[in-house]
């Protein structure tokens, strides 16, 4: 009978976290369809392992880690299919209106090109809005790493955003 009830809980903070999990996936992705499979596949992983979350209140950072998880070994197997890149370095062919929506464009182009462990960081970072020790916990990762690698996510990301201004 607690076992039922603790099933019951544990779905209903899925459901609350469902929306949030498939933007973060999303932000990681940036792909519709590999997002909502990432989020499935995180909430599945989430449930046959639901029995080693402790503190449901720890349930955001816990299940963070493994949505985190799922996404990275998607882009590390986008990385590994043979692909063959279209020149998107052009830009837009159409004049550009909305200064906005080129500069969300740009700064998509530059992350799509960073590797799996440097755009986790910089989204967890700038679009989670995590502190660099929420990032080190929930990568289970020294704070440093996190640093480090979000130094050279920026370092990698300037140029690409400087020459598109």
């Amino acid at each position: 009978m607690a076992s039922e009830s603790n099933d019951e809980a544990f779905a209903a903070l899925t459901r609350r976290h469902l929306d949030s999990a498939y933007r973060l996936a999303w932000a990681i992705l940036n792909d519709t369809g590999d997002a909502d499979d990432a989020t499935q596949d995180a909430f599945a992983l989430a449930w046959r392992n639901r029995r080693s979350l402790r503190d449901p209140a720890r349930f955001d950072a816990w299940f963070g880690r493994i949505l985190v998880n799922v996404c990275r070994q998607r882009l590390r197997q986008r990385s590994r299919q043979l692909t063959k890149w279209l020149d998107i370095e052009a830009g837009p062919a159409i004049s550009d209106a909305g200064q906005p929506t080129s500069d969300r464009d740009a700064i998509s182009r530059a992350m799509v090109r960073l590797d799996a462990d440097h755009r986790i960081v910089v989204i967890l970072r700038y679009w989670a809005d995590l502190t660099v020790e929420e990032i080190a916990a929930r990568l289970d990762v020294p704070a440093g790493t996190v640093k480090s690698r979000l130094h050279y996510a920026l370092r990698s990301l300037r140029p690409r955003l400087e020459d598109h201004r």
